[in-house]
């Protein structure tokens, strides 16, 4: 009888430590300025983004991304810069195409490529 208790105590806690251990804490303040940095990185570009076989300017990226990071904020959804390049900026949510950027004078690729290459200059330029 003690041992069933025991180990019904351990299965619980085994599973309560499972369960929080998946969920994820908010963005740190290094994370939050180097997405906010990302997601600002259009403006004043000349690049366009398309997703959805369509493209736009830099203003609507920006809001488009934006509103996809606070979605993802309110489920708990994104922690770090990495995540929101995945999770946000790499593809479309409703038909899962790849988003592209492209810019003058640069080859076309990827918004998952490109952002990337943004995060690996912000954070070369910071100590």
């Amino acid at each position: 009888m003690g041992f069933v208790r025991i180990h019904c105590l351990a299965v619980a806690s085994a599973g309560l430590l499972l369960a929080t251990s998946g969920a994820l804490a908010a963005p740190s303040a290094q994370a939050q300025r180097e997405i906010a940095q990302l997601i600002g990185s259009l403006d004043g570009s000349q690049c366009q983004f398309q997703r959805n076989g369509s493209w736009y300017g830099p203003a609507d990226a920006r809001s488009h991304l934006q509103r996809k990071y606070d979605y993802l904020l309110k489920k708990d959804m994104v922690d770090t810069a990495e995540q929101f390049i995945e999770r946000a900026a790499s593809q479309s949510s409703m038909s899962g195409k790849a988003y592209r950027i492209r810019c003058p004078g640069q080859p076309e690729q990827t918004s998952a490529a490109w952002f990337g290459a943004r995060l690996q200059a912000l954070r070369q330029r910071t100590p």
